[in-house]
Formats: structure tokens, C-alpha cells, sequence
């Protein structure tokens, strides 16, 4: 073995790397006072498609972002190529602070919350009047997640040519939802594009709904030079089939706003909203409350809605729904 001697500035002694780099780490970060303002527009396996000025960008996560998740809708700060050009690749280095989000779970015992979008102003639940037939039960579930996460509710109503929409509008008429109704017909013509357009002008609207209600067909109708894959109900099932699978965010025509046209869900979970805060998704049954016992659950002998209800101040149906979710609910906060 060879030995050195007692200088250790021998031009000939090897000095062991450090394995944790030659540069000692620091905790401060660089601030990006130059990043450029994005808009997401889709997220595809770590790849994250942003809108820079007028140019479409790919980047990616920055790792000193951690684990904190992007979604259609941030408004982020991106560095790097920023020119768009084919193969080259920015980076995102902040996530801006989320006016509104809408979150849901894959069901009320699910305890993993995703996050649905970020920065809608709005959120169209669009539901077929037939084939498939109506849920009104999903719908509620969307209303709650829409107040509870700041976005005005909006009801889209497919495919009126096949069954009547007075029904289903009635029994939402006291919320005050905008509602409109639609069907194939009108969308090839145009007529019935420019009804929902005039309700998502100037907005950042967010569609969600059942599988096969149409969605993506009304999508394609509102913007017609960014034509998504659409699918048939099954005729066995009745259900519809998955043909979108990420969200996407699509301009309208003439700059009047964005829709972001998210996957078809079969379920909506709750089980991130307090069930304190469902009955807000009911602004009908709210006046009721106001002689109901202090933390009144709105779902025991005491509570007051019976009465309001049976006076004729509220749909029955209404409370019913309110009351599946607030037991939905309770399931989930006894397990």
C-alpha cells in the first residue's frame, strides 16, 4: 500500500470527491424575477401545456415545487425557452394563488382529494333529459361542490328533441340556477351554441357531467376548430363511454372567454366538504333553517325544514336530496 508522507499538498495525493457535491446547499432560491405569466391549458403525464402571450408552451414542474400539484386553470410563472418552438422545454417555478377550485372525491369514503380545475368562474353540469336519463342526485352533488368552491352553477340540458326539459328546470327553479336547454339538431345549426355561448361570455366556464350526456359534442359545437373525440351510450348499460381523458381549456370564438372540458364522471364524492357547509348548496332551504335547534344537523325530529317544507315554501324532493347527502356524509364521519 502507498504511503504518503507528512505534506498533504503533494501534488500526487488523491483527494476523495464529497458525495454531496462541491457546493454546500443553501436555502435561498433563486426569486424568477423574470418569469412570464401562463395559463394551463392541459396536463398530460408531467408534460404541461401552457399559454404564454400568444404562444403555446410545453414545461414542466420545477423541483422546488415539491409535491404541490398543477391543474387546468393555474396561472403560473414559467422560465426558460419560452418560445414555443418545437422540442424545447420551460420550466414552471410558481403556482399563483387559485381564485376558486373545484375539488371532488372518487367517493364519500375516498380521503384523496382531486382537484378538478383551478380559476373557473363558473361550472356548467350538463345533464341529458334522456338516454342517458337524468340524475338528479349527481347534479345536487355538482351544486355542492360549485358553492363550496367559489364557481357559479350553471345547467346544461342535452338532448331536449328526445324528452321535455320543463320538469327538471322546475324542480331547480328556486335556486335561481341559469339554465338552458339544447339538443343535437340545434347544435349542428348553430342555434343552440349561440344560447350557451351568451351564458359563458366573458367567462371561465368548467364542464362536468355524466358519461354520454354530450358534453364533449356541445364542446366541439361552442368551439368547432378544436374538435374532441366524442362516443356513444351503451345500449345495454345505458352508460355512457369515456372519450375525453384529461381536461383541456379551449378558447371561445372571438376571445369571449375559455370552457375547460373535463373527463365524464360516473360518481361525484364529497368528502372533502364539511357537512356544516352542504346546506349552502340549497339556497331554497336556507330561510327555513332559522328556527332550527342550535347545530341542528337538518337531519333529526327537531329540525325546522319539515315544517318550512309542508308549508309549501320548498320542493320536498329538495330536501330529500339534501338529506341523502348530509347521510352520505355522516357515514363517511362515523368510519
Amino acid at each position: 500500500m502507498r504511503r504518503y508522507g507528512k505534506n498533504p499538498d503533494e501534488d500526487d495525493v488523491r483527494v476523495r470527491p464529497d458525495r454531496r457535491g462541491s457546493r454546500p446547499r443553501s436555502r435561498n432560491r433563486p426569486k424568477h424575477d423574470d418569469a412570464a405569466e401562463g395559463f394551463v391549458v392541459t396536463v398530460d403525464r408531467g408534460r404541461i401545456t401552457c399559454l404564454v402571450e400568444d404562444r403555446t408552451i410545453t414545461a414542466m414542474k420545477a423541483r422546488e415545487l415539491g409535491r404541490k400539484g398543477i391543474v387546468v386553470g393555474d396561472r403560473v410563472d414559467v422560465v426558460g425557452d419560452i418560445s414555443g418552438d418545437p422540442g424545447t422545454l420551460a420550466r414552471i417555478v410558481r403556482v399563483q394563488k387559485r381564485a376558486s377550485v373545484l375539488r371532488r372525491t372518487a367517493d364519500d369514503d375516498d380521503p384523496y382529494e382531486r382537484v378538478v380545475v383551478a380559476n373557473a368562474d363558473q361550472l356548467a353540469i350538463v345533464t341529458a333529459l334522456a338516454d342517458p336519463p337524468p340524475r338528479p342526485r349527481l347534479v345536487d352533488r355538482c351544486l355542492v361542490a360549485a358553492y363550496d368552491g367559489g364557481l357559479d352553477p350553471l345547467l346544461v340540458l342535452t338532448k331536449s328533441d328526445l324528452a321535455p326539459a320543463d320538469d327538471l328546470l322546475e324542480s331547480y327553479a328556486p335556486l335561481g340556477v341559469r339554465a338552458v336547454a339544447c339538443n343535437r339538431d340545434e347544435l349542428a345549426t348553430g342555434e343552440g351554441a349561440a344560447r350557451v355561448l351568451d351564458l359563458l361570455t366573458d367567462r371561465i366556464t368548467a364542464f362536468v357531467g355524466h358519461s354520454g350526456v354530450g358534453k364533449t359534442t356541445l364542446v366541439n359545437a361552442l368551439v368547432p376548430e378544436h374538435q374532441r373525440a366524442v362516443g356513444e351510450v351503451n345500449l345495454v348499460t345505458g352508460r355512457g363511454r369515456h372519450t375525453t381523458t384529461s381536461a383541456l381549456a379551449l378558447p371561445l370564438p372571438d376571445d369571449r372567454g375559455w370552457v375547460i372540458d373535463t373527463p365524464g364522471v360516473r360518481s361525484f364524492g364529497l368528502a372533502h366538504v364539511d357537512p356544516s357547509r352542504v346546506i349552502h348548496a340549497f339556497p331554497d332551504l336556507v330561510p327555513g333553517t332559522a328556527d332550527c335547534p342550535r347545530g341542528c344537523s337538518h337531519d333529526e325530529p327537531e329540525c325546522a325544514l319539515d315544517a318550512w317544507v309542508s308549508a309549501g315554501h320548498a320542493d320536498p324532493a329538495r330536501l330529500a336530496s339534501l338529506r341523502r347527502l348530509l347521510a352520505t356524509r355522516e357515514r363517511h364521519e362515523g368510519d
